[in-house]
């Protein structure tokens, strides 16, 4: 087959010849930094997918924490709400007692007094 591609070339000058192999030569040159361009493309395309693919799981990951973290926190903020409301409670509960004691005291110094009045008398 290749002296049916060769049998055009039969019969031109040395100079065209010359000029038919450098050219053939520059086409076979081109085809090889095509290939080699084409495996750098492909080589690129892999690395940027398999990139693109570590950063997608990174941000699962992050997301999946940062979720677990808000959970946690919202967690957290109520059991701090329960704890001030039952503090809350429990101190009316002891202003209560407080202004339940401080009036029996009142009512004891007002009966200390008529009793020392009493006394002097």
């Amino acid at each position: 087959m290749s002296w049916a591609v060769e049998e055009w070339k039969e019969g031109l000058s040395p100079r065209v010849l010359q000029k038919i192999h450098e050219l053939e030569s520059q086409v076979d040159k081109l085809k090889k930094e095509r290939q080699q361009r084409q495996f750098q493309l492909e080589t690129l395309e892999a690395a940027l997918q398999k990139q693109k693919q570590k950063v997608v799981e990174s941000e699962k990951n992050e997301a999946a924490t940062l979720k677990r973290e808000n959970q946690s926190l919202m967690e957290l903020c109520d059991n701090l709400e329960k704890a001030k409301q039952k503090i809350s409670h429990d101190l009316q509960a002891k202003e209560s007692q407080v202004n339940i004691q401080s009036g029996q005291l009142n009512s004891s110094k007002k009966d200390i007094e008529r009793l020392e009045q009493e006394l002097k008398r």
